[in-house]
C-alpha cells in the first residue's frame, strides 16, 4: 500500500482490486438470467425491458481510470471496456421510454439488491456501463453481467450487477446508504464521504473498517467455493 501523486484528498493507493463494500452484501452472488436485461422504469412515458445485447450497436468505448473506494483506498489504472451511460440514455433509453424533465436523478437496480442513486449533472463522459474489465470479460466477483464505472464518484456510486434504471424526481437514499450515513452525491475529488461531517473527519474511521471488511468478503468468496 503506498500514496501517491494525484489521487483525491484522503485516499491511498493499493497493489490489488479486491471485491470489497457494505458486508451485508458479501455473500450475495446473484444468478445472471438469460439473456439479461435492463429494465427502464420511473418517471417514463413508457416502461421498457432493454436486453442487454442492444447496446452492441453503440460505439464500444476503453477507459483506464482510478476506482476510489470510500473507506480510503485506491486502485489505479484499470482498464475498462464498455458503453458511455450517456450514448445508451441517448440512443436507446430515452427514445424508447421518454422520460420525463422532472427526471433529475437516475437509480441503478442491482441483481443483488443493492441500490444507487446518482444524480444527473454527475453523469459525465467517463461514465461507462462496463461488461469487460482488464481485457476479459467482467468477472462476477467485479458486477457481471454489467456495472457502473464512474470515475469521479467513490466505489458506492458504481454499482454492479445492474439490471434496472429507473428516472427519479427526487433523491432516493437505499438502505445500504442509511446504514452507512454516505454522502448523496460522493465525488471523491470534493471529499463526499458522509452526510454529516467534513470528509477528511470520515477518514480514520473508515480506514478501521478496511481489514474487517476484507476479511469478510474472502470468507465469503471461500464459503462459495466450498463443497455443499
Amino acid at each position: 500500500m503506498s500514496g501517491g501523486a494525484g489521487l483525491p484528498p484522503g485516499q491511498t493507493a493499493i497493489d490489488t482490486f479486491p471485491r470489497f463494500g457494505v458486508p451485508a452484501y458479501a455473500d450475495r452472488w446473484p444468478t445472471i438470467p438469460a439473456p439479461p436485461v435492463l429494465a427502464i422504469g420511473g418517471l417514463v412515458e413508457t416502461p421498457v425491458s432493454l436486453p442487454l445485447h442492444a447496446l452492441d450497436a453503440l460505439p464500444r468505448r476503453e477507459l483506464v481510470a482510478d476506482f476510489h473506494c470510500v473507506t480510503t483506498w485506491t486502485r489505479r489504472g484499470l482498464r475498462w471496456s464498455g458503453y458511455l451511460l450517456s450514448d445508451v440514455l441517448d440512443a436507446l433509453i430515452v427514445p424508447q421510454a421518454r422520460p420525463g424533465l422532472a427526471a433529475l436523478y437516475i437509480q441503478f437496480v442491482s441483481l443483488d439488491g443493492y441500490k444507487c442513486c446518482i444524480d444527473c449533472r454527475d453523469v459525465d463522459a467517463q461514465t461507462l456501463l462496463a461488461d469487460r474489465l482488464d481485457g476479459a470479460p467482467l468477472p462476477l466477483e467485479h458486477g457481471a453481467p454489467l456495472r457502473v464505472v464512474a470515475p469521479a464518484l467513490y466505489g458506492y456510486k458504481n454499482p454492479k450487477h445492474i439490471c434496472g434504471i429507473d428516472f427519479l424526481a427526487d433523491y432516493a437514499r437505499s438502505r445500504a446508504e442509511r446504514q452507512t450515513l454516505a454522502h448523496s452525491r460522493g465525488r471523491a475529488a470534493h471529499e463526499e464521504r458522509g452526510r454529516f461531517l467534513p470528509g477528511w473527519a470520515y477518514r480514520r474511521l473508515y480506514r478501521a473498517f478496511i481489514a474487517r471488511t476484507l476479511a469478510h468478503y474472502e470468507r465469503a468468496a471461500e464459503r462459495r467455493l466450498a463443497p455443499s
